[in-house]
């Protein structure tokens, strides 16, 4: 009675599923052609390549920041041309000092579009020149100055004919294009930026169309199996005549051996229609690369760190970490070069003030006398701190400590250098040991800088101006000087050695001199400029220098001094003996820790340094 209805119904049923597999057949296709589309003919190219318009035949380009930073992430340079081409990259504001008495070609970023024009010099450098320079020059080509080397550019790239670089510079900084500074620079400049070739869809529709194709398998094969079992009774055979019995037993024992057989070779057939959809799904998912998933990782909360408040208004660090090493490497180099020639010229190139004089007394002395040892070499590395003045103009500083690297019985070196103009080197100025167990005040970070305090500064609790002819003060007082109570005295290891110096000189003549000669000691504020470093506590670091003096002096009209123990003044003045006497300077470089006015804290010695720097006959 229900036999139709009941047919109807399961064909319904397996009609259903072989349109939900086909549906299912569809929606893989298109999910996995979707996914392979976006890595594949849809993927974007591997980064966005813009030529920058050539402008002039100026000696320099410079490229804006804008235009590096047009588009995001890191950049790549790319210059072309003739012979040795050449780049650096610095802060925007000192390449355009650097550049601030030439033309040059300016890349920027107008609407954005770019666009090149010619900056003028804003300063004649010929006005700066003596009459007589300017008339030398009158009528001839000058010299380009070449921009390698330059201690301004954080780094300089040199290639020949072609110049690639990576770069990641923010808004504030600009690239320096040029090939040797008298040549017109390099036209053919090519900025670089990667492009996001993610594709974080790509992944989930390829593994999502592999799941849908194996749900319709699924449902193509019940489908099968339905329609199968909805199939009605089958035609009966031809009637078997009366006298042949039917053994029901064999038949059904053939039956079920049929019937189990056939199930068997179903079953059998089915995982060989399933492996190949799953074998594809799994290949393609292999093919996906981490970029063709959604990033789905949770970033880490970072820990609170203390803040770091930049002063309101303060300008920024004359040097980075990187670039101060550069500079001292540069200057330990060709010091050692000069000192191994001796060459006062070249030491010069990277010694100023104090550190130059008593290397170029260094240098006579060893031309006279070759058992005169050299002076210490300067350090380079292992650099421990770096304080930069945070200063936008010049003449700029910083100031640094450098280890000992081979000899732990040697006291870290402080120095402090010094750029007197835009193309100036640094010059080391100020050079001295630091004391055994010398605990330097809290500074400022090297990327924040320091302020420069001002010579006449009221605000430490001696001026900067003040601290050389105080601490002279004390070497010639010592408890009886004004200032006595204004220095820690008890923790100062100078002081003690310089009396001892002077006592082994006093009992030097009084065996020798017989009577005949005195000795007078004098120490005087040196010609040095201070240099003072404000630290984070509102105090300084001010460095100075401070000149000895002996003073030999015969004290009657027929004695005369005479140098038989002293080769070294005898090399310096060229004379053995001197009937009005002699006068030997010393120059001690010293660095001190000077803290606010009204502090209870003294003013602590943090390093010195100690060379004979002239000697002279009396008139």
């Amino acid at each position: 009675m229900h036999g139709p209805t009941r047919r109807a119904g399961i064909g319904k049923v397996w009609f259903v599923r072989f349109v939900w597999a086909v549906a299912a057949f569809v929606i893989a296709a298109l999910m996995i052609g979707a996914g392979i589309a976006q890595r594949t003919i849809f993927e974007p190219p591997p980064a966005e390549a813009t030529a920058l318009p050539a402008g002039e035949e100026e000696a320099y380009t410079v490229i804006d920041g804008e235009v590096l930073n047009l588009f995001p992430g890191a950049q790549t340079l790319t210059v072309e041309g003739e012979g040795t081409l050449f780049a650096a990259y610095g802060r925007t504001a000192d390449v355009q000092a650097w550049l601030a008495d030439v033309p040059y070609n300016h890349i920027t970023v107008d609407g954005g579009e770019f666009r090149t024009r010619v900056v003028e010099p804003e300063i004649d450098p010929a006005a700066e020149e003596p009459a007589d320079a300017a008339e030398e020059a009158e009528g001839t080509e000058a010299a380009g100055r070449t921009p390698v080397g330059s201690d301004l550019w954080l780094d300089e790239f040199q290639q020949e004919r072609r110049l690639s670089t990576p770069l990641q510079l923010p808004e504030d900084m600009s690239v320096l294009v040029a090939s040797d500074g008298t040549a017109p620079a390099p036209a053919d400049i090519t900025v670089t930026w990667p492009v996001d070739r993610s594709t974080p869809w790509a992944g989930p529709l390829i593994v999502g169309g592999g799941i849908v194709l194996v749900a319709g398998v699924i449902l193509y094969l019940l489908g099968i199996r339905h329609a199968r079992r909805s199939r009605g009774p089958r035609r009966k055979g031809l009637p078997l005549p009366p006298t042949e019995p039917i053994d029901l037993a064999v038949e059904g024992r053939k039956k079920g051996v049929i019937s189990s057989g056939r199930r068997k070779a179903i079953k059998a057939r089915r995982p060989f229609v399933v492996v190949p959809a799953i074998a594809v799904s799994t290949l393609l998912f292999a093919g996906c690369s981490s970029d063709a998933w959604p990033d789905l990782s949770v970033s880490a909360t970072p820990s609170p760190t203390a803040s770091v408040i930049v002063p309101e208004g303060q300008q920024s660090p004359a040097v980075t970490e990187t670039q101060a090493e550069r500079i001292l490497a540069r200057i330990s180099t060709t010091v050692a070069e000069a000192d191994a020639a001796a060459d006062a010229d070249l030491a010069a190139s990277r010694l100023a003030g104090p550190a130059l004089a008593e290397r170029q007394t260094n240098y006579g002395l060893r031309a006279q006398l070759p058992e005169q040892t050299p002076l210490a070499p300067i350090p380079d590395r292992p650099v421990e701190i770096v304080l930069p003045q945070a200063f936008d103009e010049w003449p700029r500083s910083f100031m640094t400590v450098v280890e000992a690297s081979d000899d732990t019985t040697v006291a870290p070196t402080i120095m402090v250098m010094t750029q007197a103009d835009p193309w100036s080197e640094y010059k080391a100025t100020y050079i001295a040991g630091l004391e055994a167990a010398t605990l330097l005040p809290d500074l400022p970070a090297t990327y924040v800088g320091a302020v420069l305090a001002p010579p006449d500064s009221p605000f430490l609790r001696l001026r900067p101006d003040e601290v050389a002819a105080a601490y002279a003060d004390l070497i010639n007082n010592g408890e009886n000087s004004e200032y006595w109570n204004d220095f820690d005295t008890a923790g100062d290891l100078l002081l003690p050695s310089i009396r001892e110096n002077q006592q082994q000189r006093l009992d030097q003549l009084n065996q020798t001199g017989s009577g005949t000669s005195s000795l007078e000691f004098e120490a005087t504020a040196g010609s040095g400029a201070p240099m003072a470093l404000t630290t984070l506590d509102g105090g300084a670091i001010v460095a100075v220098e401070v000149r000895e003096s002996d003073i030999v002096r015969p004290t009657n009209a027929d004695a005369v001094i005479r140098l038989p123990e002293n080769p070294a003044v005898r090399a310096l003045t060229g004379v053995e003996q001197s009937a009005t006497g002699f006068q030997t300077t010393y120059a001690d470089q010293l660095f001190f820790y000077v803290p606010l006015e009204g502090e209870n804290e003294p003013i602590r010695l943090l390093g010195y340094r100690s060379n004979i720097l002239e000697a002279k006959v009396l008139e």
